[in-house]
């Protein structure tokens, strides 16, 4: 009995508290700051922000995209993701109001101008998307403040400058996404040093330099599969110790400036699956143990000056990998 009486006392103190719990207030500065986007011009085309509370408020739903959590008393915004929706103008500087956020993703919109500064306040960000805008000017260096950072897409933008070196300042950061840009200078080889760097790609920007730069850091990329410099300016030739790249597998270096022959030590790259070595100025010969790799699939060697005879490896299409397989 007296077990009976202790159980409908605490169901009756859960029925009383638990309209607490679902009715928790939305931050103040949360609200402030999605309602200052949701008033901008650009975002008007946001048409499913219905009231004043993002987090919803009892009678309507939750703001389209914005994600909630509660912490406390108080709910907060964790995720925004307002993608493909034609969103213009700058990127909306309030969004760095949002301290709380583990997910920012406004890809495939028209947002212009830099990305501001004050990103580097976004410190629990684990994915960055955005790509597939307009952004302008240079990376920020603040991006490197974004300690738990495991994505950043900033790929098909028009960022120019150098690739700032404090994104080596990113210790979880396991895919960077900086292609088809306007990026100039070298490729910082402290990138290096990420322990959990898969996937690297830098292709179709301005970039110059030499292989052997980027890797010069003992023991460095040791997670890396995927590095993609196509489409640069890069020179010199490919160094015998990228074959400590030992998870490598996939080279795009297609479209640059690079020469010398192939070394053999590259073919004992244990999983090397994909190797673009396309219009180079590469020569020689390319050794008999890449025709008998294991997992090479796809060699693809045209517009360069190997000796007669040099034939490719696969049926060549278009490589192509979706950002969704990286989005984990």
């Amino acid at each position: 009995m007296a077990l009976r009486l202790r159980f409908a006392a605490f169901s009756l103190l859960l029925l009383l508290l638990s309209p607490l719990l679902l009715h928790a207030k939305t931050l103040k500065r949360d609200m402030k700051a999605l309602n200052e986007i949701k008033a901008s011009l650009g975002w008007r085309v946001v048409y499913a922000w219905v009231g004043d509370d993002p987090c919803g408020d009892g009678d309507l739903p939750p703001w389209s995209g914005v994600t909630c959590s509660t912490q406390g008393d108080y709910r907060v915004v964790t995720e925004l993701e307002v993608y493909a929706v034609s969103i213009v103008g700058p990127f909306p500087t309030a969004v760095t109001n949002l301290l709380d956020l583990t997910r920012l993703d406004l890809h495939n919109n028209k947002l212009t101008g830099p990305i501001p500064p004050q990103i580097g306040r976004l410190k629990r960000l684990r994915i960055l998307n955005l790509r597939w805008n307009k952004l302008q000017d240079v990376i920020p260096p603040e991006i490197g403040e974004l300690k738990s950072l495991t994505h950043l897409y900033l790929s098909f933008n028009s960022f120019k400058g150098e690739i700032p070196k404090e994104l080596a300042n990113l210790p979880a950061l396991r895919y960077l996404y900086l292609q088809e840009n306007r990026l100039i200078g070298r490729i910082p080889p402290e990138l290096g040093t990420l322990q959990n760097l898969r996937h690297l790609d830098v292709g179709n920007n301005h970039l110059v330099g030499t292989i052997r730069e980027l890797i010069r850091l003992e023991g460095c990329f040791p997670a890396l599969r995927n590095l993609y410099l196509n489409n640069n300016y890069l020179t010199g030739g490919i160094p015998a110790q990228l074959a400590n790249l030992t998870n490598l597998e996939i080279l795009y270096l297609s479209y640059n400036k690079m020469s010398g022959i192939v070394p053999l030590a590259i073919s004992h790259i244990p999983r090397l699956t994909y190797l673009y070595l396309d219009h180079n100025q590469f020569s020689g010969r390319i050794p008999d143990a890449f025709y008998k790799h294991p997992f090479l699939k796809d060699m693809y060697i045209e517009g360069n000056a190997f000796k007669p005879g040099v034939k490719p490896i696969g049926i060549h299409k278009v490589l192509e990998l979706t950002d969704t397989e990286f989005l984990v």
